[in-house]
């Protein structure tokens, strides 16, 4: 399978670049079935920006001690996984983000206990808490649920049990 990326440029399918990318195929065990499961979820727009963070992660740590680490790899594919509780458009996105922006994130808690298009934007200001807990309970790595909650937030980069190369690749491969 193949998809159009703007300007045409034809590449693999996203649902089997992350199976390539964890090198898994989804009835090799229940965790990974449900790791593919939960990717798989999301739009095509986020499952191709965590295949592009995930190999350049990859590329970026490829001549250190922690080249090809599957914990390095769950935390890019899965970073943003919290998004999905949010329910909202790439536009919608766009508006939460500014009104985090303007009013500040602590509204987020208040918005998310709201209703409508209010709810939606507080759990989108909320993604990345909430996107840990999503990798738990898929049993992920416990390195990449920190780094899903931290992603957006470097006073918390310094308590992480992860390396600062690793750190450093992850947050440069996610803001490319």
């Amino acid at each position: 399978l193949e998809y159009t990326v703007a300007g045409g440029v034809e590449q693999e399918h996203p649902q089997e670049i992350v199976a390539e990318c964890v090198s898994v195929e989804p009835a090799d065990d229940a965790r990974s079935h449900f790791r593919l499961v939960v990717f798989r979820r999301q739009p095509n727009h986020d499952q191709r920006h965590a295949i592009g963070v995930a190999r350049d992660v990859q590329a970026r740590l490829a001549d250190t001690p922690y080249a090809d680490d599957p914990r390095w790899l769950s935390a890019a594919l899965l970073h943003d996984i919290g998004k999905l509780d949010s329910h909202l458009g790439v536009y919608g996105r766009v508006v939460a983000t500014v009104s985090g922006a303007v009013t500040g994130r602590e509204h987020a808690d208040a918005w998310s206990e709201s209703r409508g298009f209010t709810r939606r934007v507080g759990v989108y200001l909320r993604h990345a808490e909430l996107g840990a807990d999503r990798i738990r309970i898929a049993g992920e790595p416990e390195e990449a649920a920190l780094w899903a909650a931290a992603h957006h937030d470097p006073s918390m980069w310094p308590d992480l049990p992860i390396p600062t190369d690793v750190v450093i690749a992850l947050d440069e491969a996610d803001n490319d």
